[in-house]
């Protein structure tokens, strides 16, 4: 099982790369000396693609099957990584002019591409792992394979100020690095053969068919409770180094830091929840971690520098779970209308282009540090959501 199980984890690998976009932000303003504003283009293509493609890929997927929507997430994100390298971005020194936009179009252009191919593997890698996780462990396997697409996000984080310190390269080996792992993924992919589970009566998905699970009132509550979460936690990840420059001095590296107090609690997380999933249930241990979370942002406003620290730390814990306990926790309430569901909440992850604009708005009108008033209003809601799901047995659609 983990032979056959293990291309199905470097797709959530390469599902990471996605994430490159919070990174990218401040390394692109500085290489291409461009607007703050212009900068957050980038985030902006690439969750945006969350948004469009989702739905439609889920009914895709319910008609061509997990293996063909598999390979065309892999081949998609491909090209968006082959689009630098051909412009030369692949990790050399290149001075860029301002006013010079052509190679940061590129870059967009590159960026949509990425997200779209991780759209469409965030699609299909989280019902292909229900289908091949055991009965009862399907939550404590997607959510050690989130763990492993915490790696795929990290290398957004580790690889730029270790390419510079170590070989005065750029940001930009990323994409060669980047694709390498995907032709090695497609490579693997491609011979296997993917289990398609449909109940008899079943019938084909449509867009109707998809936006009617809204209809659900189990179903809107946790959809809306992942859009939340995308929100909060981009909202936080893009943030914390801001906090961390303007309150405290920490720059250079920071990148690293952030890493280290933030993204690594997050990657030790996933790895930990899902040996607790195997003790504690997972609607349970939701409560649980959401509540960690908030207790986290709590901290930070102590104006301490160690506390900020260690409400940094129990925040990126607190997250760690959030998005593969709602996301299994729904699919288990409706398992027949996995494509369908998979697709509509993969579409919510478009949280993150919405939700950091009200943090956004907030920090420009107060300061960085009660911008985190926001991502503390998502955490309330799905908490409530979370002790909703804990005490009611809602009724399937």
């Amino acid at each position: 099982m983990k032979l056959k199980t293990f291309p199905i984890f470097l797709v959530f690998l390469a599902m990471g790369f996605g994430d490159v976009v919070g990174p990218l932000v401040g390394l692109a303003k500085d290489t291409f000396q461009i607007s703050y504003t212009m900068a957050q283009l980038i985030p902006f293509v690439g969750f945006i693609m969350f948004g469009i493609l989702s739905v439609p890929m889920g009914i895709y997927q319910d008609k061509k099957g997990k293996k063909t929507v598999l390979v065309l997430g892999l081949l998609v994100a491909l090209v968006g990584l082959v689009l630098p390298m051909i412009n030369g971005m692949y990790g050399k020194m290149v001075i860029f002019n301002p006013g010079e936009y052509f190679s940061f179009y590129v870059l967009l252009i590159s960026i949509l591409l990425l997200c779209a191919g991780a759209t469409i593997l965030q699609v299909v890698g989280n019902p292909v792992m229900r289908d091949v996780s055991p009965e009862g462990t399907y939550s404590k396997n997607l959510s050690f394979a989130q763990s492993i697409k915490a790696i795929g996000s990290s290398l957004g984080f580790l690889l730029p100020p270790f390419v510079a310190m170590a070989f005065g390269g750029t940001w930009s080996i990323l994409f060669p690095v980047y694709a390498i792992i995907v032709v090695f993924t497609l490579f693997l992919v491609a011979p296997m053969k993917i289990p398609e589970y449909k109940s008899q009566d079943s019938k084909p998905a449509t867009m109707k068919s998809c936006l009617s699970l809204l209809s659900n009132g189990y179903v809107f509550m946790m959809v809306l409770a992942l859009f939340l979460y995308v929100g909060a936690e981009v909202s936080a990840s893009s943030t914390v180094p801001i906090l961390l420059k303007v309150n405290f001095g920490i720059a250079g590296f920071g990148l690293w830091v952030s890493w280290a107090i933030f993204f690594l609690p997050i990657l030790v997380g996933r790895f930990t929840g899902s040996l607790i999933l195997s003790k504690v249930p997972a609607k349970k241990f939701l409560i649980y971690t959401v509540i960690l979370a908030m207790a986290g942002i709590l901290l930070m406003f102590s104006y301490n520098e160690a506390l900020t620290f260690v409400g940094v730390i129990l925040i990126g814990l607190g997250y760690a779970n959030i998005f593969p306990l709602v996301f299994s926790i729904t699919i288990d309430h409706m398992p027949e209308r996995s494509n369908e569901l998979s697709g509509l909440m993969v579409t919510a992850i478009c949280g993150g282009a919405i939700i950091p604009l009200i943090s956004g708005k907030v920090a420009d009108l107060s300061s960085i540090l009660n911008s985190f008033i926001v991502p503390l209003f998502c955490l309330l809601y799905i908490l409530f959501a979370a002790y909703i799901s804990s005490k009611k047995a809602p009724v399937k659609a």
